[in-house]
């Protein structure tokens, strides 16, 4: 059955979100059920077929991370279903009938974990009370699995597709009643599941939103001004409508968001191809004159500006850190820096829209559908309710589909031809010089030693981009970055730079970058006070402390950060490295972020004047249980390699006159498999509740990187990418 088949019949379920997390759902419309009959709707999530299979709606986008297999197996796991009944259709996106939807920042186990099983839970209730009715007997003392419900006492048993028309009658449970499954019980949860799209994207069938296509749809390119904010002033649009193909030529006013919309020309063809060869003969005059400014050059020189001065603010200041380091035996300083990188998704942006009667739908390859909702609202004059949205399967997010201005735009375009299903199609050089970047930053360090070796006062004069005292988007840093509430005397500060780059949430936003600099200067600092990173870490960790994160976060569980630390030092032979060959070395680092302790360690050589990664160790603490063990080593292992590629593959964005300088994967390279190394994973399991997978295990892996070429080659990396010119100076 479609999905609009599945959500046509929201007519028979409402649901909403009670106060607790939980979800509840008012069932009282019962459905017939002949031998051909359509399935009986027990939840938003939950339909059960005349042949005893169940239909299992994944609510989340896929982005690669494993959830439209993941979150339907805590539903099928408290249904107490067979994985072989189970069929996934994706949801549409409706966050009143769904809940969030929302896949960015790890997010998705923690709040899913409880809330999502609890659906399970409640439709599992409601058949046994159904079985219960029927037999004359206590729920209580009823067994369900493999999708039946047994009497032990009589040995009778009864398929829930024969139970589920009188179940549907009956009022859900409250989700605080429910007792849900002990982990001991579990028969899917912990299993190695594939995931549901893999033989179709193997087969290589058209799956992704990128394949969509409706009937007497027209394909459009997007053409706006190379340097970000400028507006549009005139082009040859009859000269445009004149090449082969083309149906429409259109301008597009923007609003001067990125998030949203931007002046430009959209070219609708009846091919992809002829649109955007159409585009070749537009010629566009831009008004630049107010980003032309904005360059990397100028961004170095006015950090190497502020380095030196006084920082705009402080972000936290603790003890008295001028005192301290007067008073220390040792002062270790250095900079560090790193630079705008893109997201470069191998599927680049595209959307489809069919606005048509006051109503716009939309088929959204979008991480985050509500914000794209209310976007759209707002740019077409909209109530919310009068906009469909269709969640399709995402070629790569990395967070840059966090941004819906894709969406806004193909419903701008979309608007002016009624009737007309539209698809908007980025090219590749629209998709990189077209992104919400991951900002660049500087960093000036200090750190004391006091006589003991211990590290007394740490100092981050941080350098980065903002507007009137707020950083942009993804470039903030956090009161909390250790080793702040580990010792007495901190100062973190920072100063702002004004920048018309767009900029976004990237895979393990912040972190991708901060624990590269902290973790590589905590590297030189160890060794100034006579000992390894992992010693120094273990040091600081102790003392047992639950330091406070805020925003609702668990706190930070010093325990656990030890746990993962001396487990990867076993799993590497960390004492051994001593005993490497001249020209290879090991390194170490350690990772809070989105609720997930890693510890890792990079082994590596030298070979042709670049370096040669042989094997990464990778530990990590994400709580009590591995939802699914072969999804969970995929994301380790593509956060290593993706954090690898940041590293080495040479990616930075450069700007000249406001606009980006790199196009495509020549001038912005991915990580390639033959540089990819063997990565061994394992859990450090502990009494938490279980915590995402998609970011934690990146950061860890680019100071490891350079912290072991420091230990092969004697030289500290303190810029990215690494280049073999700083092996030669």
């Amino acid at each position: 059955m479609s999905d609009q088949a599945l959500l046509s019949r929201r007519r028979f379920i409402s649901a909403s979100l009670l106060a607790g997390g939980g979800l509840l759902f008012d069932l009282n419309v019962p459905l017939a059920q002949a031998a051909d009959a359509p399935p009986v709707i027990l939840t938003a999530f939950i339909r059960i077929l005349p042949d005893n299979r169940v239909i299992i709606g994944a609510k989340n986008a896929e982005v690669g991370q494993g959830a439209k297999t993941m979150l339907p197996m805590l539903i099928a796991e408290e249904l107490d279903v067979d994985w072989s009944q189970v069929t996934i259709e994706q949801t549409h996106a409706d966050q009143a009938v769904f809940g969030g939807q929302t896949a960015g920042g790890s997010r998705t186990t923690p709040r899913e974990w409880v809330p999502t099983r609890r659906a399970g839970a409640a439709a599992r209730a409601m058949l046994v009370a159904a079985a219960a009715a029927q037999w004359k007997v206590p729920a209580e003392t009823l067994k369900t699995g493999a999708g039946k419900v047994t009497d032990p006492a009589s040995g009778r048993s009864i398929t829930y597709a024969a139970l589920a028309q009188a179940a549907a009658k009956l009022p859900a449970p409250d989700p605080a009643t429910l007792t849900l499954k002990d982990p001991a019980a579990f028969r899917i949860i912990g299993r190695s599941i594939g995931g549901v799209d893999t033989p179709a994207i193997v087969a290589g069938k058209p799956l992704y939103s990128i394949d969509f296509k409706l009937p007497g749809m027209l394909y459009a390119v997007l053409e706006t001004c190379p340097a970000f904010g400028g507006t549009l002033k005139s082009a040859n649009l009859d000269e445009v409508r004149a090449q082969p193909g083309v149906r429409h030529v259109l301008t597009l006013k923007g609003d001067g968001q990125a998030e949203s919309l931007y002046d430009g020309v959209a070219i609708l063809s009846e091919s992809w191809w002829s649109a955007n060869k159409a585009r070749e003969a537009l010629k566009a005059e831009w008004d630049d004159s107010a980003v032309r400014g904005f360059s990397t050059d100028g961004y170095d020189r006015q950090a190497a500006t502020r380095r030196g001065g006084k920082a705009d603010a402080d972000i936290v200041r603790t003890g008295d850190v001028d005192a301290a380091f007067a008073g220390a035996a040792k002062v270790v300083k250095a900079d560090y820096s790193y630079p705008f990188i893109a997201h470069a998704t191998l599927e680049p942006q595209n959307c489809t829209a069919l606005f048509k009667d006051g109503a716009i739908e939309i088929w959204a390859p979008s991480q985050n559908p509500e914000n794209g909702r209310a976007l759209v609202a707002k740019a077409l004059n909209l109530p919310p309710e009068k906009i469909r949205i269709n969640l399709m399967r995402i070629g790569g997010g990395f967070g840059r589909r966090l941004m819906n201005d894709y969406m806004v735009q193909v419903a701008a375009i979309a608007a002016q031809v009624p009737g007309t299903p539209v698809k908007l199609l980025f090219t590749r050089q629209d998709d990189i010089r077209r992104d919400f970047y991951r900002p660049a930053a500087w960093h000036g360090f200090r750190a004391a030693i006091g006589k003991d070796g211990a590290l007394t006062a740490f100092h981050d004069h941080f350098i980065t981009f903002g507007r009137d005292g707020k950083p942009v988007r993804s470039a903030e840093l956090s009161a909390t970055e250790l080793p702040a509430g580990l010792i007495p005397n901190i100062l973190l500060e920072q100063s702002l730079l004004e920048t018309n780059m767009p900029t976004g949430w990237l895979r393990a936003p912040g972190s991708n970058a901060i624990a590269f600099v902290t973790q590589a200067f905590l590297d030189e600092v160890a060794e100034a006070a006579g000992k390894d990173l992992p010693t120094l870490m273990l040091e600081l960790f102790a003392t047992p402390h639950e330091l406070p994160r805020g925003n609702n976060a668990p706190p930070f569980v010093t325990a656990r950060a030890k746990g993962v630390i001396e487990k990867v030092c076993a799993m590497a032979n960390w004492q051994g490295r001593k005993a490497l060959p001249k020209g290879q070395g090991k390194g170490f680092a350690f990772y809070y972020s989105h609720m997930g302790y890693f510890a890792e360690v990079v082994e590596v050589a030298l070979a042709d004047g670049m370096p040669q990664v042989k094997t990464v160790w990778v530990a990590g603490d994400v709580g009590s249980q591995i939802i699914n063990p072969i999804n969970a080593l995929h994301q380790a292992q593509g956060s290593v390699i993706e954090g690898l590629g940041q590293a080495l593959a040479g990616q930075k964005i450069t700007q000249v006159a406001g606009a980006v300088e790199q196009a495509n994967f020549d001038t912005h390279p991915l990580q390639r498999i033959p540089d990819t190394p063997a990565i061994h994973v394992e859990f450090v399991k502990t009494d938490y509740p279980p915590t995402g997978m998609g970011e934690p295990a990146l950061p860890p892996v680019i100071p490891a990187l350079v912290n072991a070429l420091h230990a092969a080659t004697g030289k500290r990396i303190r810029t990215l990418p690494i280049v073999p010119e700083m092996f030669t100076a």
